[in-house]
């Protein structure tokens, strides 16, 4: 006898089976990082994109606040062009960019060879950056009363040793170069760390290969560290350039433009142009302006110091 089985067969599929649940594609790397990057993008459109474009269109207009902006053309930058105390305040910050860059560069590249030739102690670079986690106004503070000509530390150090007191925040002669080096020593340890971090990047084995040679100290830092640091420093430099020609809270503090203008650098006289005066057309003609040297100062360093290349191979 023959038994059928009731079962049906297995190429055939079951009625009533359930429908197989679609699989979710996953999300690309690039729709991560844009995922990662939208808040950044979102915080730069807000505070620096907008206020940039609203800041070029004011430059056009005569704004005082209290009424809506009228349409000038270019009759700010034409004022601005003629305005002695506009050259005079761009002689100024030239002065104190010059003084800064070049004391603060040699200053950081010479902590920074020593941290890296002598020393591999945290210690010792947590101690050069404590200067750089001051505000800028703390800073320009207690410098302000360690250099007061009657009873600061400093000036009291100069009597004591049978010198006369130097009015280092009251004279036209001493008043750039002293705030200049205020901010050269609240943020040469921040420089001299990205300069370390550069020479990180040397391989060793090339001063090995040197010293065997009987290359000097001096001769390693000519042939080898300074070719080989040229990017990072060049990244530095302009950094550097366009953080000190926004120099502006120190002056604030200590000597509020004077005296006699002789520390009016450019963004304290926008500044003052704009919630001084309510001129704020102007004071974004002078932003503008301002905009397009640091502009043009980057690109030509850029090009000069060859940033974007390297002579490690």
């Amino acid at each position: 006898m023959t038994v059928t089985s009731s079962s049906p067969p297995r190429h055939l599929p079951l009625t009533g089976s359930a429908p197989r649940e679609k699989r979710r594609r996953p999300l690309g790397d690039g729709a991560i990082a844009a995922l990662f990057i939208a808040p950044a993008m979102l915080g730069f459109a807000v505070f620096l994109l907008w206020p940039t474009l609203r800041g070029i269109w004011l430059s056009f207009t005569r704004f005082t606040l209290l009424t809506p902006p009228e349409w000038v053309g270019l009759a700010n930058y034409e004022r601005m062009v003629n305005d002695p105390i506009f050259w005079d305040s761009l002689k100024v910050t030239v002065e104190y960019v010059l003084v800064n860059i070049g004391v603060q560069t040699v200053a950081a590249l010479g902590i920074a060879v020593l941290l890296h030739r002598l020393t591999q102690s945290s210690l010792l670079r947590g101690i050069v950056l404590t200067p750089y986690l001051m505000s800028n106004v703390v800073a320009g503070l207690v410098w302000l009363w360690m250099l007061d000509t009657q009873l600061g530390i400093g000036n009291e150090v100069i009597a004591a040793v049978g010198l006369d007191r130097i009015p280092f925040l009251a004279d036209e002669t001493w008043a750039i170069p002293t705030i200049a080096l205020i901010n050269v020593w609240r943020h040469v340890g921040y420089t001299a760390l990205l300069l370390f971090a550069g020479l990180q990047a040397i391989p060793h084995d090339m001063y090995e290969a040197a010293r065997v040679d009987g290359a000097s100290e001096w001769r390693m830092f000519t042939r080898i560290t300074m070719p080989l640091l040229r990017p990072v420093l060049a990244v530095v430099l302009i950094m550097t350039v366009i953080g000190s020609f926004q120099v502006f809270d120190t002056v604030a503090v200590t000597t509020a433009g004077g005296p006699a203008n002789a520390t009016n650098v450019l963004q304290f006289y926008i500044y003052g142009s704009a919630f001084g005066r309510f001129q704020f057309g102007y004071a974004s003609a002078m932003s503008v302006a301002l905009l397009v040297v640091l502009s043009v100062i980057t690109i030509v360093q850029y090009r000069i110091t060859r940033a974007g290349q390297t002579d490690l191979g």
